[in-house]
């Protein structure tokens, strides 16, 4: 706002003697907005809006990439008060002189340019920059300093408010039925992106279509959050019957556990149609609202819950013929184990000291050990132990709702998929 503000009344800004911030550098994961936004800001301010990718300054002959930079100004210069948009900034604004091979300086002179232009131009004929990168932590710390990209906004993922918003905007131009409660969409989607929720309502409208309906039902809606999170429907995966219902009492056990440990988010669906990702059947919890924090206790309830389908399975087919069904939840429940060791301190043995160094936040955001070798030994057995607690937990909680978990599951093999409605009112009975 304050950019296209600017751009609009520059005297305001200048009877006080305030100058323009000259870059604004986005930063945020894929699919969050940022080039998006660029696009709103210079549209909302009417000036042209010079977009380029970092990477097409990469040349093979040295001193190209430079002189397209030089361009660059120039146009923007006589077009003056314009914005220019640099997307993907990384692919040229990297840390310099990384000890890297070869001769190529092309990256460098392009980077030295960029910054010697940036130093150049008048900051009262008004030339924003805008630029965008999921990688911030790789840039140059010159390109970083105040008169250069003095502003770094971040674009992060939507929240609860946020995601309704973005699917009540991607839902303009699409046949709706009467009735449309976005609030349980925007609650089911936790995490995702602009980008993912534009898809999602669009599969709720191929689905009507593949349907032969003239308009996008709240069931459309629901299906199509599942075919984003865990994978189409396979309608012709073949499941003998005895797999089916080792399936059934592994995703009850899940449910069950969750459902009885009072810290856990309420089960909203359960089903046991295999799906494309390679799920045979799958458990989805909803958080009623929306969740910054996660309390020490919450996390070792995350981490039973998840052990609860192959605590289901050894409780009821016997120790020997347990699945490789809990690949997906003894991954999950290791991560969240070993980060809350590592990361959010904890454990009693090393308290509030981090062992490991997240990198790439906004792509997957690898964490590497920062300690000792003996240390890391600890630190796998206290996973270790973390989760066999919690394994435990669950082992005790299904065996104290034995009668309950027979029941759910027969019902489940019965319905093939079924409400989290119809899990408690079993439940409660």
């Amino acid at each position: 706002m304050e950019v296209v503000d600017f751009l609009h009344e520059p005297k305001k800004y200048a009877a006080i003697g305030a100058k323009l911030p000259k870059g604004v550098l986005l930063v945020g994961p894929p699919g969050t907005g940022k080039t998006l936004l660029a696009k709103a800001v210079a549209g909302e301010a009417g000036v042209p809006f010079f977009s380029i990718s970092g990477s097409e300054f990469v040349e093979m002959f040295v001193g190209m990439g430079a002189a397209k930079v030089r361009d660059l100004f120039k146009q923007a210069n006589e077009k003056a008060p314009c914005i220019v948009f640099i997307d993907e900034i990384d692919a040229i604004g990297q840390k310099r002189n990384t000890g890297s091979m070869g001769g190529n300086d092309e990256r460098e002179q392009t980077l030295n340019q960029l910054l010697a232009e940036m130093d150049g131009f008048d900051g009262q004929k008004g030339v924003v920059l805008l630029a965008a990168t999921n990688r911030p932590e790789s840039l140059d710390p010159a390109l970083l300093r105040p008169g250069r990209f003095d502003r770094r906004v971040p674009v992060e993922l939507p929240d609860l408010q946020g995601r309704q918003a973005i699917l009540e905007v991607h839902a303009r131009d699409i046949k709706l039925e009467p009735g449309i409660d976005w609030g349980i969409i925007a609650r089911a989607t936790a995490g995702a992106s602009g980008a993912e929720l534009a898809n999602i309502v669009n599969e709720a409208a191929l689905r009507a279509v593949r349907e032969g309906r003239k308009a996008v039902s709240q069931s459309d809606l629901e299906e199509s959050v599942e075919t984003v999170i865990a994978g189409a429907q396979r309608k012709n995966a073949v499941v003998s019957d005895k797999e089916k219902k080792i399936v059934a009492y592994h995703e009850i056990g899940h449910a069950l556990v969750a459902a009885m440990q009072s810290h856990s988010a309420p089960v909203t669906k359960i089903t046991i149609v295999p799906r494309t990702s390679g799920a045979l059947g799958y458990t989805m919890q909803v958080d009623e609202g929306e969740r910054m924090l996660m309390s020490r206790r919450e996390i070792l309830n995350k981490i039973a819950t998840f052990t609860g389908g192959r605590a289901a399975e050894e409780l009821i087919f016997g120790e020997d013929n347990i699945t490789t069904g809990a690949s997906n939840d003894i991954e999950q429940a290791t991560k969240l184990a070993r980060a809350m060791i590592t990361r959010y301190g904890m454990s009693d043995e090393f308290d509030m000291v981090a062992l490991e160094t997240v990198q790439n936040q906004y792509l997957g955001g690898d964490a590497s050990l920062a300690c000792a070798a003996d240390t890391a030994t600890k630190i796998d057995s206290q996973v270790v132990e973390t989760v066999k607690t919690a394994h435990e937990k669950a082992r005790k909680i299904l065996q104290e709702n034995k009668p309950k978990l027979h029941e759910l599951a027969a019902y489940l093999l019965e319905k093939e998929t079924i409400t989290g409605e119809e899990f408690m009112q079993i439940l409660e009975h």
